[in-house]
């Protein structure tokens, strides 16, 4: 098994990690564990195309209201008879 040393971690974090430990009934480095278990177990989801990678992308920050120009009648074709 491969082991891992966490610098710099914030005395605040820490204190909040042994805090949720003993809520589980666990030690500090298995809530760890289990924390870092659950967060590299996450599944990514693969967008199925380039428009629901774009959409997933910017979804969150609010969609775009745009301005639609008038329809108007299709113009008559041009004559090229003469």
């Amino acid at each position: 098994m491969a082991s891992i040393t966490i610098r710099k971690l914030d005395d605040r974090v820490k204190a909040r990690l042994r805090l949720r430990a003993a809520r589980h009934g666990r030690s500090m480095e298995e809530e760890a564990r289990e924390i870092l278990t659950a967060a590299a177990s996450e599944k990514i989801e693969q967008p199925r195309n380039l428009a629901e990678a774009i959409h997933r992308r910017f979804a969150r920050l609010g969609g775009v209201e745009l301005e639609l120009p008038p329809r108007t009648p299709v113009r008559k074709p041009p004559d090229f008879s003469d």
